[in-house]
């Protein structure tokens, strides 16, 4: 079991419904995109293309952030707020979507723009199930 789900089976108190196994697979989610986005970013600074993927660093950056957030802010369950997770959620989907997008730009050329836009998929995919289910 990994971290994040050994931390959601000790929280002491109910989750207020919310299905763990899909909190805890966004929160992971969440965290790896962050990851691979940060990566991404960096190596597209790297390319000798670097001027042609200033729309991708970006893109990577805004979703490497808003998916820190999110993974964040779902670790917090005191006090939860149904609605500030929804529109955090939110947020975080629309940024992998975007990041996903403009990743898959550049793909066929460049492997790490590859890797990030199938881990934004994913993120993108697992935000919305939550969404879902709350």
């Amino acid at each position: 079991m990994s971290v994040t789900g050994q931390m959601l089976e000790t929280y002491p108190e109910s989750l207020g419904g919310v299905d763990r196994e899909k909190l805890r697979a966004c929160i992971e989610a969440c965290f790896e995109c962050a990851q691979a986005c940060t990566a991404c970013a960096d190596a597209c600074l790297s390319e000798d293309t670097v001027a042609e993927l200033t729309k991708c660093i970006r893109t990577n950056l805004d979703c490497a952030d808003l998916c820190a957030t999110t993974g964040q802010v779902l670790s917090r369950h005191t006090g939860y707020d149904a609605n500030l997770t929804r529109a955090v959620l939110e947020a975080c989907a629309q940024a992998c979507k975007a990041c996903g997008d403009e990743c898959a730009r550049h793909a066929g050329h460049h492997e790490h723009c590859r890797v990030c836009a199938e881990a934004c998929r994913r993120c993108e995919m697992v935000c919305r199930e939550l969404i879902a289910s709350l």
